[in-house]
């Protein structure tokens, strides 16, 4: 290994042969700290002030262009309207209309009963699919098979194919299933073949001398499976599994077109009683209001990641 002065540590300031020395920060999105880009980091107060003037030139323009619009009244009635919001979140079943605040309990109860089944099914299809043994071939090509399948075939798609076909078997016990119990199938399906690939990632992501050092020591392949590379695997793919849970919880509206009474279906159905589309409006509210702390959430862990990792460079 090359020890020239005028080589990479000449060429990066504040980096000396012994690490880093204290040399200039790093400004702009990037600092010293390890921190990854905010929406205002760096340049103070001036900064702060142009983006604070930027944002509130933008906004003012689409809302001039939203209230000017020659629609906008009718728009703001058919969307915006806050009697029928309020009507909708309410619901009123002597109406022929339900609680669209009420019915956004069953998505949550979905996205919990699948996320759990999620993270199982697709831990077992990664394992099959990393294993090496000759026994288990057959079960890592039916692996393989199932991730293409649900991956390439529209989640709508499965949702009718599920929710439709199965009760025309007519089996016993299986084809007797209320529409939410499908759905939470369809989505444990659909989403275990995209959770799987993620782990795989994550197992691939542990260096190989991690398992050489784990079977050094005598651990069997399982034991090495199980106690250095899945919780290392494991770290490293909760901000791409949140991100997919994220999805998963919008998706739960699909299963809507089954007849469950989700936050969906009841904006829906609240819309063709009276003509007016506010309900969906609040639906829409009300999954931003469950998706977007998840998502700061996310950001948060990836940051705090990204230090750790910057950290241990450092050292």
């Amino acid at each position: 290994m090359s020890t020239d002065p005028g080589g990479v540590a000449g060429d990066l300031p504040g980096l000396t042969m012994g690490g880093f020395g204290p040399g200039p920060q790093l400004t702009g999105s990037f600092s010293a700290s390890g921190r990854g880009p905010r929406l205002l980091s760096g340049g103070g107060r001036k900064a702060t002030v142009i983006s604070t003037i930027s944002t509130l030139v933008v906004l003012g323009a689409l809302a001039a262009v939203f209230w000017l619009a020659p629609g906008s009244a009718a728009f703001r009635h058919a969307f915006f309207s806050p009697t029928n919001m309020w009507r909708a979140f309410v619901g009123d079943p002597k109406n022929g209309y339900y609680s669209v605040g009420a019915a956004v309990w069953l998505n949550i109860r979905m996205f919990l009963s699948a996320e759990v089944l999620i993270l199982i099914l697709s831990l077992v299809i990664a394992l099959i699919r990393q294993s090496t043994g000759p026994v288990l071939f057959p079960l890592r090509v039916l692996a393989m098979i199932y991730v293409d399948f649900f991956r390439g075939v529209p989640l709508l798609l499965v949702v009718y194919a599920v929710g439709l076909g199965i009760p025309a078997l007519r089996l016993p016990v299986i084809s007797t299933q209320s529409s939410t119990i499908y759905g939470i199938a369809v989505l444990t399906l659909s989403y275990s073949a995209y959770v799987s690939e993620v782990y795989r990632a994550g197992i691939n992501s542990v260096h190989q001398s991690q398992v050489a050092a784990a079977r050094s020591l005598g651990l069997s392949q399982f034991a090495a499976m199980r106690y250095v590379i899945l919780p290392q695997a494991i770290r490293n793919i909760i901000p791409p599994l949140l991100n997919d849970f994220i999805s998963l919880q919008k998706d739960t509206a699909l299963v809507g077109v089954l007849g469950a009474i989700e936050a969906l279906q009841a904006a829906g159905i609240y819309a063709s009683s009276v003509f007016n589309y506010s309900s969906f409006t609040v639906a829409a509210i009300l999954f931003l209001v469950l998706t977007i702390p998840l998502a700061r959430f996310t950001d948060r862990l990836i940051a705090r990641d990204r230090r750790r990792r910057l950290a241990g460079a450092m050292r």
